[in-house]
């Protein structure tokens, strides 16, 4: 082997990516013995989420710079985790709770801009501490959207869009959520610590470098184990093909409220979930979407495995039905499985103005296929034909590529 430049000795140290190395195997080890791993589709999808994984642990490991820190994508199409939502764009930050951090940015057209500090990680055995959650009806707009929010220790001053950071304060996750791809769009964050401006890092060496390696492979099994528990956590422990009535996210913001299942359907069943459709100024956002067995969104790109208020047609009547199954029942609000038999569903509503309650929730039914077109009280209203569906997904892929780029 040719000598390496710079390198002691000339040879590159092989236990330098070691730990690495060996959280991969691991990791492949974790995703072949899922205990929901039933088919070949099961495993090759395990596959492509081992492989985002190692994507964003890298990312994290690397984008921890709590003295000069920087927003990063927590999750996207390629680095999907926690159920992810479709409908959202999550960024996160590290802190630490004795520095004081300035974030500003302009206001985008989305449904809802939400911030939450985080105290901690998630793990196998625990959700972390959600120590401030709000969204920006908290904070101070500017008319032209611009805004300034200030994060850090106790002040006595008090002054205006400040957040006190609590004990353990660890993260700093933003998210910016559509409910109409085609029109809203996205605005702009920024994050720098107070008093970093115009320095910099000290540059990593080696040592340095070799420790991130590490970090990147804790995290990897971690992340991995942590959301393969999640299910049995929320999920798994309720009857099948059932929803919960809505209620405060586990670990999530205060301003959502969530219903989740899971179901189980034949290749001649249907499940119907209707659900009011949630007024806008009690609402703003209101959504669906199904998961796979590995606790991540299906692929809402190529294919209807979501759908929001804005996207969905409601009924005479006031209220959303949606149809999952894996065939094609012709009807608009038709959530595709994918070849999924198994997998999750949850709703979603967020910048609530109020607290919701079961007669806001959703009601199930597994029908047998056939018996849609009885089962469906706006049946005829609610057809497409394949063209016009053709033309949905079109519009899906269009605003999901604007969308990642802008």
């Amino acid at each position: 082997m040719a000598d390496v430049p710079g390198v002691p000795g000339g040879q590159p140290d092989p236990a330098f990516t070691r730990p690495f190395a060996d959280a991969v195997v691991e990791a492949e080890r974790i995703i072949r013995t899922a205990p929901h791993v039933k088919t070949e589709q099961d495993l090759a999808e395990g596959y492509d989420y081992l492989a985002g994984s190692i994507r964003a642990s890298l990312q994290m490991a690397w984008a921890y710079q709590r003295d000069f820190p920087f927003f990063a994508a927590s999750t996207g199409p390629y680095t999907k985790l926690g159920l992810d939502n479709p409908d959202t764009l999550y960024f996160h930050a590290y802190l630490r709770p004795d520095a004081e951090y300035v974030v500003s940015g302009r206001r985008g057209t989305t449904a809802d801009l939400s911030f939450q500090v985080l105290g901690g990680d998630y793990s196998p055995v625990q959700v972390p501490d959600s120590l401030s959650a709000f969204d920006d009806r908290e904070i101070a707009i500017e008319a032209d959207g611009t805004f300034e929010v200030r994060f850090g220790p106790v002040r006595s001053d008090n002054p205006g869009n400040y957040f006190t950071l609590g004990a353990g304060s660890a993260m700093l996750v933003v998210r910016e959520v559509y409910s109409d791809w085609a029109t809203e769009r996205r605005g702009m964050i920024t994050i720098r610590r107070a008093g970093a401006e115009g320095l910099a890092p000290v540059p990593p060496d080696t040592s340095a470098l070799a420790k991130r390696y590490g970090v990147a492979g804790k995290m990897l099994i971690s992340r991995l184990r942590t959301f393969l528990q999640f299910p049995e956590w929320f999920y798994l422990q309720l009857p099948v093909n059932t929803l919960t009535e809505p209620r405060s996210t586990p670990g999530g913001l205060t301003t959502q409220f969530s219903s989740v299942g899971h179901y189980d359907l034949a290749a001649d069943e249907a499940m119907i979930i209707t659900v009011p459709a949630a007024p806008k100024d009690v609402a703003p956002y209101q959504g669906i979407q199904l998961g796979s067995g590995w606790y991540i969104s299906l692929d809402y790109i190529n294919h209807q495995t979501s759908l929001t208020a804005d996207q969905a047609r409601v009924d005479e009547d006031g209220k959303l039905r949606f149809v999952v199954s894996e065939r094609n029942p012709g009807v608009v609000n038709w959530l595709e499985c994918t070849g999924h038999q198994r997998g999750y569903v949850q709703l979603r509503w967020q910048r609530l103005a109020r607290a919701l309650t079961a007669a806001d929730g959703p009601a199930v039914e597994v029908v047998e296929f056939g018996e849609l077109p009885l089962r469906l009280p706006f049946y005829a209203r609610s057809e497409i034909t394949s063209g016009d569906y053709a033309a949905r997904i079109a519009a899906r892929q269009y605003a999901v590529a604007q969308r990642m780029l802008g």
